[in-house]
């Protein structure tokens, strides 16, 4: 055990007064491409990243959960009892943990009380997926305390439910999915309809690349109204399309929707439905000539989410436009959007050049300085080594 898990075991004896059973942890994600496509039945590509969540657990008796945070060791726990638990009946991060426990129970997998320490290094509104990394950390953490053998597949399920049901955040299943599925050296295609998912490679290193993620230090939350807004939009036009969902569009259908709906509809399904070829052709070129060749792709990505769906903001703009003028083969913003983070994909010497470009931009137009790191595609969730 490494001195950080150590030090987490360690905390979570003097908070719960005995030893856990174990330790779980799961990673945030990069979306490489495929942003708002998810709950329109789409593709995405994300990858699993190093930085993670990790979770101190042991069973205990009766039916109470009691929840805590290294983050603020001076709180008592949240404590609540599962039978009591019910749909949107916690407020605040236990949300989360508790929500999982919820969704788990409410799949007809019964849970045993049980005391949590969460412990995180995952950047929280950055667009990196805090939450999912922490839903999926107590899920496999709750899955193997329990015995109950659910699968990846179905934990992801419950993930999105939490988020969804007990949180109010009308997110997809992407952020559970690379989580939970990823593998070192990979990207998850994630069909979000079936659910069905493969691994892609993505050796950044072997092709002398670097993905920089610039975090932005402006947060953003899935559970605020313009995200919610998008999603209905999208709704709206899939109803109006007459498709179950935007998934079910092609390209050729996008002059039949510039003429059905008004400028706002239209140009919010232009960007679903451009995106999920987009992430079709970013799967075929690391399949075939490898990742040096996606940049052009996430640079239109980024354009389609600045101007057809309205959810970038100045300081990702600026952190694209600055990695772009020093060298950057592509960047584009990554996740949600109304803040968090963006990706540029650069060669490893261009990387310096990158950062300075990008730190004098946000510098010389007021921005608070941005927070700057590379990612490589991790393992997802299980057992803390």
């Amino acid at each position: 055990m490494n001195s950080t898990l150590a030090k987490l075991a360690e905390a979570f004896t003097e908070r719960f007064g005995g030893e856990p059973d174990g330790l779980w942890s799961a990673p945030g994600r990069v979306n490489v491409i495929g942003e708002h496509t998810d709950y329109n039945d789409g593709f995405v590509l994300p990858f699993a990243i190093k930085h993670s969540t990790t979770v101190a657990a042991a069973v205990r008796r009766g039916r109470t959960v009691r929840v805590a945070s290294t983050f603020a060791p001076d709180d008592e726990p949240v404590a609540v009892d599962l039978d009591n638990l019910s749909e949107g009946s916690v407020q605040g991060w236990a949300a989360y943990p508790l929500g999982v426990l919820w969704a788990l129970e409410q799949s007809a997998h019964r849970c045993p009380g049980m005391d949590l320490l969460v412990d995180s290094s995952v950047p929280v509104g950055a667009g990196l997926s805090s939450s999912a990394a922490l839903e999926c950390a107590v899920a496999v953490a709750a899955n193997d305390l329990s015995q109950a053998g659910v699968s990846r597949r179905e934990l992801a399920v419950v993930g999105q439910m939490a988020e969804n049901r007990m949180v109010g955040a009308p997110t997809g299943i992407m952020d559970q999915s690379a989580s939970l599925l990823g593998e070192e050296g990979h990207a998850v295609f994630l069909d979000c309809r079936s659910g069905e998912s493969r691994l892609v490679p993505l050796d950044l290193e072997g092709a002398g690349l670097e993905l920089l993620v610039i975090d932005t230090r402006v947060s953003h939350s899935h559970s605020t109204g313009g995200y919610a807004a998008r999603r209905r939009s999208c709704e709206q036009g899939a109803e109006a399309m007459g498709v179950p969902a935007l998934r079910d569009l092609s390209v050729e259908d996008l002059a039949q929707a510039e003429r059905l709906l008004d400028d706002e509809t239209f140009r919010r399904i232009r960007h679903v439905v451009t995106e999920n070829v987009r992430v079709e052709e970013a799967v075929a070129v690391l399949t075939g000539r490898g990742p040096a060749e996606l940049g052009p792709l996430l640079t239109a990505s980024h354009a389609s989410m600045r101007d057809d769906f309205e959810i970038s903001c100045a300081e990702l703009d600026a952190a694209v436009e600055a990695s772009l003028s020093a060298g950057a083969l592509g960047a584009r913003m990554t996740g949600g959007g109304f803040g968090g983070s963006a990706i540029a994909l650069a060669r490893a010497e261009d990387v310096p050049a990158i950062r300075a470009a990008v730190e004098q931009a946000f510098s010389a137009a007021g921005f608070r300085s941005p927070a700057i790191f590379s990612v490589l595609p991790g393992d997802g969730a299980g057992p803390a080594a």
